[in-house]
Formats: C-alpha cells, sequence, structure tokens
C-alpha cells in the first residue's frame, strides 16, 4: 500500500442520503417503542417524543453541517474538534470512536441482524459448559463468556468481514450497495405501515387512549426523559457523513442537503411507525410487549407477520451495518494522516483508493470485540460520553464564529443563534439527567455501576497514548 494517492470523491448526494438514512435507520424503532410506551404511558406523547427528538438531532446536524462544510475532510467531527479546541480534545474523540463508539456500535448492530436471523435458521451453540470453561471476568462490573452463543456470533463477524471487504475495495461500491440497501429498508417500511395503518384490527380509539393509571407530575418527568433518550439513541448515527465529506462530490452543498434530507426521511419513518403501531396496539400492550413490530404485524398479517418483520430487521440492520462501516473507519485514518495514530492506517490503498489498513484494523476489532460479548457493556457506558462530544461540537460553532470570522461559509445554520442554542440546552439538560439518573440507580442498588463516570474513565484512557504519539512527532522534527 502506499499513500500517494488521494481518497477519491466518488460519493453524490443520493448516496450521502442513503448514508445519512442507513446509519441512523436500524432496529431501534423495533425495539424501543415498547419500553417508551411504559415509560410514557400516552400514545400521544409516544409519537410527540419520536418528533420531538428528531426535530432537536436535526438542530444538532445542521449545526454540524456548518463546520462540515467549512471543513470537508475526512474525519469529520476528529478534524472539527481538532480546529476547535486542538490536538488533545480531538484525539480523545478519535480514541474513544476507534475503541468503542464505531467499532462496538457496529458489533452491536451486526449482532442483532445475526440475532434475528435464527428466526428462519437454527444457529449451532456450545453447550452451556463449554460456554462457560472461557470466562472473563471484568471487576464489579461482570464476566464475560466469549464462547456463548457463538453461531450467533459467527455470523454477525461473518457480516462485518463481509462487508469491510467491500469497502476496502470499492468506497463507490459500497456507497452504492448503501443506497440499494437503505431504499430496499424505506419501501419495506412505507409497506408495513400502510398495511397497519389500513388495516381493519386497528382502532382509531387506540391512538387517544392513555394508560391506566396514567404518569403524572415528576413521575411523568422522569418517564419523559427516559423516553426522549430512548429516541435519541434511535436517531444516533447521523454525524456519520461528516466522516467521508473528504470523498464526497460538491461537500459544500451536499452536506447539508444529505443531513436535512435524510434526518426528515427518518422523522418521517419514526413518527409513522410510532402511528401505525398505536393504531394496532393499545399503549398498554405496547408497553408489555418484547418485540412491539413482530406482535403487531402478527395481527394485522397473521402467521407470516413474525417473520416478514424479522427479515425486515436483518435487511435494516445490515444497511445499518455496512452504513457504519464504510464511514467510521475515516476518523482513525484522518488521525493516522496527522500522525496522530498509527501511520501505517493513514495509508490510501495504492490501487482502490480507499484507506484500507483503516478499514482492516477497524474490522478486525469489531470482531474481537463480537467474540468477547463486551460491545453492549461498552456502548452503554460511552453514551453519555457520545452526547459529550455532540454538545461540544455545536459549542465549537461559537467558537468558529468567532475565532474564523473572515471565512467564507459556503452553508450558514439555518435559524442561527437560536437553533444551535436548542441544541446544546438539550444536550446539557440531557446529560445532567443522565448522571443523576445513573447516580440515583447505583445508589439505590438497581445498578452496580455509573455508566457515565466510567464512560469518561475509558475516553481518559487514551490519555498515555495520546502522549506517545505526541512524543513521537516531536522526536521525529
Amino acid at each position: 500500500m502506499s499513500d500517494s494517492s488521494a481518497l477519491k470523491r466518488s460519493l453524490g448526494l443520493r448516496t450521502s442520503i442513503a448514508l445519512v438514512v442507513g446509519g441512523i435507520i436500524g432496529s431501534g424503532i423495533f425495539m424501543k417503542p415498547s419500553t417508551m410506551a411504559a415509560q410514557l404511558g400516552s400514545p400521544e406523547w409516544l409519537i410527540a417524543v419520536w418528533i420531538l427528538a428528531g426535530i432537536v438531532t436535526l438542530f444538532g446536524a445542521l449545526t454540524n453541517a456548518e463546520v462540515a462544510a467549512m471543513i470537508p475532510e475526512t474525519g469529520g467531527q476528529y478534524v472539527f474538534f481538532r480546529v476547535m479546541y486542538g490536538d488533545f480534545v480531538a484525539f480523545l474523540y478519535g480514541w474513544t470512536a476507534f475503541a468503542v463508539f464505531n467499532t462496538a456500535g457496529v458489533a452491536s448492530i451486526a449482532y442483532v441482524l445475526a440475532t434475528y436471523s435464527e428466526y428462519f435458521v437454527d444457529l449451532p451453540r456450545f453447550s452451556t459448559a463449554v460456554e462457560q470453561t472461557i470466562r472473563v471476568p471484568i471487576p464489579g462490573i461482570g464476566v464475560l463468556y466469549p464462547l456463548e452463543n457463538f453461531g450467533v456470533k459467527a455470523v454477525a463477524i461473518t457480516v462485518v468481514a463481509g462487508l469491510t471487504a467491500v469497502n476496502f475495495f470499492s468506497t463507490r461500491s459500497g456507497g452504492n450497495l448503501q443506497f440499494v440497501l437503505t431504499a430496499v429498508k424505506v419501501v419495506l417500511i412505507v409497506l408495513i405501515v400502510v398495511s397497519f395503518l389500513t388495516s381493519s384490527q386497528g382502532a382509531v380509539e387506540n391512538l387517544f387512549q392513555d394508560a391506566t393509571p396514567m404518569l403524572t407530575g415528576w413521575a411523568f418527568v422522569g418517564g419523559l426523559i427516559a423516553a426522549i433518550s430512548g429516541a435519541f439513541w434511535g436517531y444516533d448515527g447521523w454525524n456519520n457523513i461528516t466522516f467521508v465529506a473528504g470523498e464526497m462530490d460538491d461537500p459544500q452543498r451536499n452536506i447539508p442537503k444529505s443531513l436535512t434530507i435524510g434526518l426528515l426521511i427518518c422523522i418521517g419513518v419514526y413518527s409513522t411507525m410510532a402511528l401505525a403501531y398505536t393504531y394496532v396496539l393499545p399503549i398498554e400492550s405496547i408497553a408489555a410487549s418484547n418485540m412491539v413490530a413482530s406482535d403487531a404485524a402478527a395481527i394485522v398479517l397473521g402467521g407470516v407477520g413474525g417473520g416478514i418483520i424479522a427479515l425486515m430487521i436483518i435487511i435494516s440492520t445490515f444497511g445499518t451495518t455496512n452504513a457504519n462501516v464504510l464511514a467510521t473507519a475515516r476518523v482513525s485514518f484522518a488521525m493516522a494522516r496527522e500522525n496522530n495514530f498509527f501511520p501505517f492506517i493513514g495509508k490510501v490503498h495504492s490501487r482502490f483508493n480507499t484507506p484500507g489498513n483503516a478499514l482492516i484494523v477497524h474490522g478486525v476489532w469489531t470482531c474481537l470485540l463480537t467474540v468477547s460479548g463486551s460491545f453492549d457493556l461498552l456502548t452503554d457506558m460511552l453514551i453519555f460520553v457520545s452526547w459529550l462530544f455532540y454538545g461540544m461540537s455545536a459549542v465549537g460553532l461559537f467558537i468558529l464564529r468567532r475565532k474564523w470570522k473572515h471565512v467564507h461559509r459556503p452553508y450558514r445554520v439555518w435559524g442561527y443563534p437560536v437553533v444551535p442554542i436548542i441544541f446544546i440546552t438539550f444536550t446539557a439538560f440531557f446529560l445532567v439527567a443522565t448522571l443523576i439518573n445513573d447516580v440515583v440507580s447505583f445508589m439505590d442498588g438497581r445498578t452496580t455501576v455509573i455508566n457515565s463516570l466510567l464512560g469518561l474513565a475509558l475516553m481518559a484512557a487514551g490519555i498515555p497514548f495520546y502522549w506517545h504519539f505526541k512524543k513521537k512527532k516531536i522526536s521525529k522534527r
């Protein structure tokens, strides 16, 4: 491999929109509504929360779009943080992105895909005795069993390896695959929504019938906070498009367009899916369901409903996995190009013009996390940190407005300064509420760790690596 060539701009607006939509819509809308219904007890609020969280996410995306249009470089938020706050903050973002955000996120999505494939095929697994022969204890947290559910893990690893290979050989092919998968995903969801809303098995009364007894006062406020958090998780992944800005055609125009169009599509999909669920099922039934999409489909479509939903989730998560594999390795690639990570990761493949080494390293680490079974544990811990970085990115817009006062801005965020302030306010509220909830849960004995603080500790684990690479850079001068 050689870095004498550069990454080519091969991703157009169509593919960029597909990356936004495909990176967001995974399994969340199929799995989160039941928990949110239990927290809210109201069909109207269930629909409203998906819309509200989508609008807040759109505000954050548009805030980032102004910066991305000014700095359309591969690496996205890592590059933004380097300009806004300097190398140290940028490195901590890139470190946590590689160690957990991006790799564990891909592992968890691929694992959901593999789990739902068992609806059609019985995957092999070891006996309980064999599964427990290898134990990896983590003090104060729990025990990992790498051999547990190994058939599902093998399918997840195969999916990650296959999609890594596709994107290794051609960014354009990975982008084209993403467009097809996203189009199929959206069409299938639209068909499901139409079948639900036109079914004689539904009832308009369900849309206005609250649970009994309905939560009130601070209990409802707490439920609303938790439900909004769940919806925010469902919208996560919108920033992936900034990672590939250096490979987009006309990024100054296409980044804001793809984020706006893509997120509006996601808001429409999520809110109409929530509407469809509440039309078919009473809010109490949604809250009591472990698989709300399958339960609703069984009522409307009969025995084939569960299989249809399982297939939809497989297609949806396959597309989301590809979107994340394609985009996220670019962060580590950009770090390495700045000599802030292992240099070989920053090489461009001399034949395929892809960040080949970065894709391979991300793929290998993702597969190791899949085998370990630690990905859910890690992603739970890093939710707090990921939103901390989202908030810092929005605050950074105000820094650049002052720092780069006279620099040309191809796109200016609509509604400045109100729109970014709303996003920052919601982010601050979410962070404080999450920290308080984690501490209270720990004090009450409902959890054994404070996830938000442990997430900060995992981020801080990158500090020695930062000083290592900084020392190497200085010694080369």
